[in-house]
Order: structure tokens, then C-alpha cells, then sequence
């Protein structure tokens, strides 16, 4: 479902301030794959992800989506295959606009407008159901203002949005950072219920290794533009936070105990 083959990207070329923020990596997914990735800040986790959804041309190497070279193509281009949420929560929705018109805008991602009447009933009723799905009671404030919803239930509304029509590739950014450790928790259990029922092929960046261990089938390990560890199935699913660290400081030749700060246990 995505394959990105020797991937490089650096920013500010050709000055004191060039930053390479990645280096040939090159990562394969199969479809319904659900993949974690951690890293120290730098590591070149959200360039990554950006570098997917072009945000920005690479420098090097091919990207493909579901069988389709991408590598050129801009981002609202890409924007037909992929969903994606943000970790500030008000980047995936209109505040000003009622909950029942975020959907529909969702819904009609890709599609030609026209002056047809902008809600009908049946997909009323579908975005009630989908909102009964998030368990947060959403279904009943179709004509509430997002910009009045918490945080926590304008993410779940995002993800709901980025998922209303199954993209063939979901990018989850950190989309949990910003809210509290309460809300953070029920946001992935819904994010998880999403992914796995609907058999999503995602990437999720985290900083709680926990997290990166209990969610997904897949874990990758970023370091400085490379990815330097990729675990999987039931060697994944046996790791702990110790061994991880250990893993991840040997992956890095030693580096990655000054990253440790930067990573939640």
C-alpha cells in the first residue's frame, strides 16, 4: 500500500544551516499494516509523514501509494489516498462551522461540488452513527459550533473525518501530544477501534514508547533522518521499555541515550 524507496530530503541547502532531515530511507508497508514510529526530536519522524502527504518535494528516491508514483505530485493531489490528523486539534476542523458540516465537507473530499441541497437526510443519519461510534455523545449536537467542543472530542472528530472515507493510507502526528493523559488514552482506544476495524494502513509517531509498543503490528525507530530499527509481529509484541531502550541505544551506536529525555516510558 506504500512503498518509499530511497527517500532524502534537506532543508536550507547549501548553507551553514542545512539540515538533513532524511537520509535513503526506505520503508515498505503492506495494506492494514498499523505501524508505530518513535524518535528523539530530529529524527525526522513528522518529515516523514510530510514527505508522504506532499507537503514538499524530496530531493531523492520514489514514493507510491497503492501502486501509484506520487513522487511528483502536490499535495492536494495526494490528498484523494491519504487522511491525516495533526496534533494540534484545531488544524483538522472548522471552528466556526457546525459538526454536521465538517463531516459533509469530509465526506465530499475528492468529489465535484454542485447546488444540490448541502445536507441530505441519509447522511445525516450516517453521521449520526458514526458519531455514536466515538461514544462521546457527539450524535446528539449535529448543529453545535466545533469551536465549542474540548479538544479531546474535536481530535475524535478529526480522526472521524480523516477516516469517513477509507484512505488508503492514515498519518496519525503525534495526534495525541496535546491533550491531557485522560483524553490522550480515550482518543487511541477510539483511534485504534477505527484503524483495526476498518483495516486501515497507518502510521502513527509517538513520543511514549509504551504506546508504541501496545499499538500497531509494526514499530520503527527514527534517528537522525534514518530508520535504524524495524520490529514486527510477535518479536514486537514481547518488547518491553527496557529492551527497547537497549535496542534503540544499540541501533544508534550509543547515541540514542541523549534522546532518552525527549521519549516518555
Amino acid at each position: 500500500m506504500l512503498d518509499i524507496s530511497h527517500v532524502s530530503k534537506s532543508f536550507n541547502l547549501g548553507t551553514p544551516v542545512q539540515k538533513d532531515a532524511l537520509k535513503d530511507i526506505s520503508l515498505y508497508l503492506n495494506e492494514g499494516d498499523f505501524v508505530t514510529v518513535i524518535g528523539g526530536n530530529g529524527a525526522g519522524k513528522s518529515t516523514m509523514l510530510n514527505a508522504i502527504a506532499g507537503v514538499f518535494p524530496v530531493d531523492d528516491g520514489c514514493v507510491k501509494i497503492d501502486g501509484n508514483d506520487v513522487t511528483k505530485d502536490p499535495e492536494y493531489k495526494r490528498a484523494k489516498y491519504i487522511g491525516r490528523v495533526f496534533q494540534d486539534p484545531l488544524r483538522g476542523t472548522a471552528g466556526d462551522m457546525w459538526i454536521e458540516e465538517n463531516l459533509a465537507f469530509a465526506l465530499r473530499r475528492g468529489k465535484k461540488r454542485n447546488f444540490k441541497w448541502g445536507i441530505s437526510n441519509k447522511e445525516r443519519e450516517m453521521f449520526v452513527e458514526l458519531l455514536k461510534t466515538l461514544d462521546l455523545g457527539l450524535e446528539t449536537r449535529l448543529n453545535a459550533k466545533v469551536g465549542l467542543l474540548s479538544g479531546g472530542q474535536r481530535q475524535a472528530l478529526t480522526l472521524l473525518m480523516a477516516t469517513i472515507k477509507k484512505p488508503q493510507i492514515l498519518l496519525l502526528d503525534e495526534h495525541t501530544a496535546a491533550l491531557d493523559p485522560k483524553t490522550a488514552q480515550k482518543v487511541l482506544d477510539i483511534t485504534n477501534k477505527v484503524v483495526t476495524e476498518n483495516n486501515l494502513t497507518t502510521i502513527m509517531i509517538t513520543h511514549n514508547m509504551k504506546d508504541a509498543i501496545k499499538y500497531g503490528n509494526r514499530l520503527i525507530m527514527m534517528h537522525e533522518g534514518r530508520i535504524i530499527y524495524d520490529i514486527a509481529g510477535e518479536e514486537k509484541a514481547k518488547l518491553n521499555v527496557s529492551d527497547l531502550l537497549e535496542k534503540f541505544e544499540v541501533a544508534s551506536d550509543g547515541e540514542f541515550a541523549n534522546d532518552r529525555m525527549m521519549l516518555a516510558r
